[in-house]
């Protein structure tokens, strides 16, 4: 059975092979638990460019204060949230590190569809030029016939 310490070495161990600009593995799970609630995405949003109260924050959601302070919670634990306690008074600030260190790991992966889109994009041509060119052979040719002319 491994010990504690054992386990705090393997983990030490494997962290210590990643590039120095990669978040550690547990830190990209609890950023990427913590988005994938919509409350969560909501609170974030709304603590984009402002730091607000817990009360402020729960104000527009349909569930209790308790509710919004444990989903507050769970974005504090992944680092994507700051909270300043006065008192029972506790401000929450936005932290975006952590969602650049995600969309960092997520862009690394950008190979994979860019070559989806070139193709897209090839075919999507493709198919502009054959429609031009099928209405070109389909439109009706117009031929210049003079009228004769009328003796008056």
């Amino acid at each position: 059975m491994m010990s504690l310490i054992d386990n705090t070495r393997t983990h030490r161990a494997a962290t210590a092979a990643l590039p120095p600009h990669e978040p550690e593995p547990e830190a990209l799970d609890r950023v990427f638990s913590a988005i994938s609630d919509p409350v969560r995405r909501a609170i974030l949003e709304r603590l984009d460019g402002e730091d607000l109260l817990v009360s402020e924050l729960a104000q527009p959601f349909a569930i209790s204060l308790q509710a919004v302070s444990r989903h507050i919670q769970v974005l504090v634990k992944a680092g994507l949230v700051r909270q300043e306690r006065t008192g029972r008074i506790s401000r929450c600030r936005l932290d975006a590190g952590p969602i650049y260190q995600a969309a960092v790991w997520i862009n690394q992966y950008s190979k994979n569809w860019q070559a989806q889109f070139h193709t897209l994009a090839a075919w999507l041509d493709h198919i502009e030029r054959s429609k031009a060119a099928t209405a070109k052979r389909a439109a009706p040719r117009r031929t210049s016939r003079r009228r004769p002319r009328s003796k008056e």
